[in-house]
């Protein structure tokens, strides 16, 4: 079973410094239907000013992903990590038994556009951590580049440079552009959420535009082609 998701049909909140869309029920956006999918808990896509951001803030047993596509986020927490991260960047933070952080867009003129995801833990009570690598689009060129692995899974998290998650579930990356396609098996008794960052794809026969999303159940393939500027990202999650 697939079931698909315009964009226009996200939550959205205009600040006036921050603009998000939100695919699941995140802050004053609630909707019953949209509390989550499997363990994917928020895909929030923010644009932030030039010169504003998140002041500090805490969180407590959630992992948490930043995945910037244009401009830089400038994050800082309790842990004492002072970073910044740009496009191409994963960074992955492990809330554990609690974190303080904040992120900025200190760029002049330049708004950051950036997608924040939370996936709920299999592991509660950790020491918060912090975890950042570099994806090059080389090596999501044509294909869904592991990004994100269950701590646990050696083999996949550090071999394939993936960070590490203290969750049952997996993040792909991938890039497609004309006659570029890939195709995933999914184990039919897990979840499987498909977001197109932007462009166009075709997901399992489907088209899909930018901000659109794909959750499939039951399913034992993702077949994904025809992009045309596409970034996709593909999460495999827990029951």
């Amino acid at each position: 079973m697939m079931t698909f998701r315009k964009s226009a049909e996200r939550g959205y909140a205009d600040h006036g410094w921050l603009k998000s869309f939100h695919s699941f029920s995140f802050a004053d956006y609630y909707d019953p239907e949209h509390m989550g999918f499997g363990n994917l808990r928020v895909i929030n896509e923010d644009r932030i000013a030039a010169g504003r951001g998140f002041g500090t803030h805490g969180h407590q047993n959630m992992e948490i992903i930043s995945y910037v596509l244009s401009g830089e986020l400038a994050h800082k927490d309790s842990m004492g990590n002072v970073k910044g991260i740009p496009p191409g960047d994963v960074q992955r933070m492990s809330a554990g038994t609690g974190v303080q952080h904040s992120e900025f867009n200190h760029a002049d003129g330049k708004t950051t556009h950036f997608l924040q995801i939370w996936i709920e833990p299999n592991v509660k009570g950790i020491a918060p951590g912090y975890e950042q690598k570099t994806i090059p689009d080389s090596e999501k060129r044509g294909r869904l580049r592991l990004v994100a692995a269950p701590a646990h899974d050696t083999a996949a998290a550090g071999a394939n440079g993936a960070v590490a998650l203290h969750a049952d579930a997996k993040m792909y990356a991938g890039l497609f552009d004309d006659d570029e396609s890939a195709v995933l098996a999914l184990d039919p008794k897990r979840k499987t959420y498909v977001h197109l960052v932007s462009g166009q794809l075709e997901v399992n026969g489907r088209v899909l535009q930018a901000g659109d999303a794909a959750a499939l159940q039951s399913e034992g393939e993702l077949q994904l082609k025809g992009g045309k500027a596409a970034e996709v990202l593909v999460f495999d999650l827990a029951p």
